[in-house]
């Protein structure tokens, strides 16, 4: 069955009852002495202490009990990253509610779908334009987050309810990820498996004086990680609504660490080559050469081979020069970048290794609350994602793919036994779908993947083939390839029926056009289709494209193709 394979380490220590509700006590007890948060608001960033954040997610549960929300109820929460999001989240978890995370983006038609499959009886949202996308739900209550004050002052009335009891198998959460076909899943994490996943978080990734930078979104199990390891760990997080506002918030929360998907460190690094080639002459000169000098000194380290005195030199130069000038931009005190959800080059990598930031892989799903693997700040290797983190088992199926099994497995997805079987073994390990290799030290390094499932250099997980099923539904198309797998947007090739097209005497870039149009209107924003090319012919059969069955053999189609996709990302 296995080709390679590691055992577990030690569990790691942590509270004694594996619920989110004992976890939460256990981040109060420990009386931290610094902030829990640090919020946005109109006179920029406010601290906020553990002791105001226990009162307020006390309160926020109380509220909940006396609006009749109780243990097992499905609770939704359409916001970007707040303050506001993780004190519904504790209070929601530590009366046994099950919390559903919507992403800011999603369609009203998308939103909809989740709250009715989920069985959501109350949803929270951020904003009027938000909640107008809950109409179309069988819900209870809709309420908005300037509204919560309300919520809390009831929850103060209601000092004398008991919390009802929460077990670790109870169910904490429902995080919906899009499949290869059909609607989303929803993927049931317990209590189990959250505390689990903010345990792990620990061999040296973060101490409790980090202040770190959370702008991933919480309805993503990533973002939900960071944010629920906050309580294990005491650091402090800064809650980010806008991404594209980070730039802006560096200076002012001057973060020790950043997760992010690999699209906010590629731009970061293409930002400052092309400043450092705009400045010109003199300037991009010794940018590049302080570069040259810094990856030189990284693979140095990396390769554990001696530093000669003068590249010593040059690098303290290099730093003074360009580096410590990059840094503080980025803050003044950035250490280390966490990133996930999608691979980063190395030529990334080892650009901010030469800053002197270290950016370190990890590898996780949502079936695994976004925790398998990662590599330790103090023993890393750039292209792997590091070896598994403790208290989880790796190894490889006969055909390469990676399969786990660990306390931050998921109970199954929601409604859907058939599925979960697919995803299960009898004896408890997950099939990942995805193909990879392990070292001899028991690094994991992702090789391909098994599904055709997109995950986009932002962390989307997209399904090609709802969109080129969509696409193929008008008239005018024949066959379409939808691509954005680790690139930026999603993009289209198409080809075209031609006695359709000529019949309706219409120019065919804009009768495609139209036809994507149509696709992306119910869509979020990262799933519509930014671009697209039309091919001049059908993908064939002998030229191996397509199957006998006319499936696409995606590979050997973006291989034939490859000049008109890399064209839609010039």
């Amino acid at each position: 069955m296995t080709s390679a394979s590691l055992s577990p380490r030690p569990a790691a220590p942590g509270v004694s009852e594996r619920t989110a509700p004992a976890l939460w006590r256990y981040a109060l007890a420990e009386q931290w002495t610094r902030p829990a948060y640090l919020a946005e608001s109109a006179d920029g960033w406010r601290e906020v202490s553990w002791e105001e954040a226990g009162r307020r997610v006390d309160a926020l549960a109380r509220g909940l009990l006396s609006r009749g929300v109780g243990h097992g109820d499905a609770l939704a929460i359409l916001a970007a990253t707040s303050l506001e999001w993780v004190l519904l989240d504790w209070a929601a978890m530590s009366i046994g509610a099950v919390v559903v995370g919507l992403y800011p983006t999603n369609s009203a038609k998308e939103c909809e779908y989740i709250l009715d499959h989920s069985e959501a009886v109350i949803a929270f949202a951020d904003s009027d334009e938000q909640a107008a996308k809950l109409r179309g739900a069988r819900l209870r209550e809709v309420v908005l987050f300037r509204d919560l004050d309300r919520l809390e002052e009831e929850g103060r009335a209601n000092a004398n309810a008991a919390y009802p009891p929460v077990s670790e198998d109870d169910l904490a959460t429902l995080i919906y990820t899009s499949g290869t076909t059909g609607p989303p899943k929803g993927c049931m994490l317990t209590h189990r498996n959250l505390v689990a996943a903010a345990a792990h978080v620990d061999r040296g990734v973060t101490h409790p004086d980090d202040v770190i930078l959370l702008f991933l979104p919480l309805a993503h199990s990533y973002g939900r990680l960071v944010h629920e390891s906050s309580a294990f760990h005491g650091f402090t997080t800064a809650l980010l609504a806008d991404p594209t506002r980070a730039a802006e918030a560096l200076p002012a929360v001057r973060p020790t660490v950043i997760p992010a998907v690999p699209r906010v460190y590629e731009k970061i690094h293409a930002g400052v080559l092309s400043q450092l080639e705009q400045a010109g002459g003199a300037k991009a000169a010794i940018g590049r050469w302080a570069l040259g000098v810094g990856v030189d000194v990284s693979r140095r380290r990396r390769a554990g081979r001696r530093i000669p005195p003068l590249l010593r030199v040059k690098g303290r130069l290099a730093d003074r020069l360009v580096f410590a000038k990059v840094r503080e931009k980025l803050g003044g005190r950035l250490r280390l970048g966490i990133s996930g959800a999608a691979p980063l080059s190395i030529d990334v990598l080892e650009f901010f290794h030469a800053l002197g930031i270290l950016v370190v892989e990890g590898y996780g799903m949502t079936e695994t609350a976004s925790s398998a693997t990662v590599n330790n700040p103090e023993d890393f290797r750039f292209g792997t994602v590091g070896p598994p983190v403790d208290g989880c088992e790796l190894k490889l199926a006969n055909d390469g793919e990676i399969l786990l099994r660990s306390p931050t497995i998921f109970a199954g997805y929601f409604k859907d036994p058939e599925a979960t079987r697919t995803a299960l073994t009898d004896d408890g390990w997950l099939r990942t779908g995805d193909v990879g290799e392990i070292d001899a030290d028991g690094f994991l390094t992702i090789t391909d993947r098994k599904k055709d499932l997109i995950i986009t250099a932002g962390g989307k997980n997209i399904s090609p083939q709802n969109l080129e099923n969509a696409l193929k539904t008008s008239r005018f198309v024949s066959q379409a390839l939808v691509v954005g797998d680790r690139r930026p947007y999603v993009t289209a090739l198409v080809t075209l029926d031609p006695v359709e097209v000529e019949a309706s005497g219409r120019d065919p870039q804009e009768l495609v056009q139209e036809v994507v149009d149509d696709v992306n209107r119910d869509r979020a924003r990262v799933e519509q289709i930014k671009r697209f090319a039309i091919v001049p012919r059908d993908f064939l059969q002998e030229e191996g494209e397509v199957t006998p069955t006319l499936k696409l053999k995606r590979r050997v189609v973006e291989e034939h193709f490859a000049e008109e996709i890399e064209a839609l990302y010039r």
